[in-house]
């Protein structure tokens, strides 16, 4: 699984880089985690608000932190909610 975190480093964006890497590390998920800063980049997933989350280069969350609960159930179920 490839995991995106897509922000530009704000306060948001590093609380969910944080959760995202706790609930894989916690589950025992396959997955590779990275951060996307580049603003162009994040611009070709069409998500205009921040942080977002990838999973497989689908958008499943954007202009929010989930909770961990949520990210459980998003990561293990891919019950992808927007």
């Amino acid at each position: 699984m490839k995991i995106q975190v897509l922000g530009t480093g704000c306060a948001k964006c590093k609380s969910l880089e944080k959760a995202v890497r706790e609930v894989v590390a916690q589950n025992g998920i396959d997955a590779e985690v990275t951060k996307v800063e580049d603003i162009m980049e994040i611009m070709k997933f069409n998500v205009m608000s921040t942080p977002a989350l990838v999973v497989d280069g689908k958008v499943v969350v954007k202009g929010r932190v989930p909770s961990n609960d949520e990210l459980k159930q998003i990561l293990t179920n891919k019950i992808f909610l927007i």
